[in-house]
């Protein structure tokens, strides 16, 4: 049986952002997905999120977990009976917890991979490093706290940008059955978000030209927010045809 309600700290969420090419991202998306475009670019990207206190809303707070976490994402739309939707969906989990690992797609949604991380923050300036320990993925990137987004950004503004990405509040993720995915709503009491003047990125997700052939991708923006009390709400399920592409 899944818990209701997972409820902790955001202490760092950074959202690392691509512009893909559609036609290429909607290779890679299954079921009635569609990405969801931001002027004529899809949007995908990798959330880098530092989680402590996790835990069942009912547990008392000496109980909690924290750890690392990077999630692959893409921007998407779908309709249903009930509408059109919006969200994510997640090809790929990894997290620094056996926790995370034991419970994720059990207890809460979300499988995840194990791998490894080294974080270092001094004052505004970030560097984080990750790898899977399956060698799959590897994400560097090293920036600094800005006043505004880069100018070849498909995002004029940061309050445009913020508003595109609070619109994906529900996460999809891909688990072992290639049919089915877990289905998760991020509830935040508070939503700001600050640019990230980046110094170095690298994505082994994104510079894999069997999934992103040359031209088709390039770095847009990135964004962090900090110390945000949460809420995770577990959504049905979805059961979808494969993607054409796997991820």
């Amino acid at each position: 049986m899944r818990m209701p309600n997972i409820k902790g700290l955001i202490r760092r969420r950074i959202l690392v952002n691509y512009r893909v090419d559609p036609a290429v991202i909607q290779r890679q998306l299954p079921g009635s997905f569609r990405p969801k475009l931001q002027r004529g670019c899809a949007v995908a990207g990798i959330c880098l999120i530092r989680l402590e206190d996790i835990r069942p809303k009912l547990m008392p707070p000496p109980l909690g977990i924290n750890s690392e976490n990077a999630s692959h994402r893409i921007a998407v739309t779908w309709e249903d009976g009930a509408g059109v939707h919006e969200g994510v969906y997640i090809p790929r989990r990894d997290t620094s917890s056996w926790i995370n690992r034991v419970a994720g797609g059990r207890i809460f949604p979300g499988e995840h991979n194990p791998a490894t991380f080294d974080v270092r923050e001094r004052g505004d300036h970030i560097h984080f490093r990750m790898e899977s320990r399956d060698r799959l993925i590897k994400v560097e990137l090293s920036a600094s706290v800005s006043s505004d987004i880069p100018s070849d950004s498909c995002f004029h503004s940061i309050e445009e940008a913020s508003s595109f990405f609070e619109g994906g509040s529900v996460g999809y993720s891909v688990t072992a059955d290639k049919r089915r995915l877990d289905g998760i709503r991020l509830r935040t009491e508070d939503w700001k978000v600050q640019p990230l003047a980046v110094e170095k990125v690298y994505s082994s997700y994104f510079a894999d030209a069997s999934l992103f052939p040359e031209g088709s991708t390039s770095f847009d923006c990135a964004l962090i927010m900090r110390s945000l009390r949460h809420q995770w709400v577990a959504e049905n399920d979805l059961y979808i045809e494969p993607a054409k592409s796997a991820t």
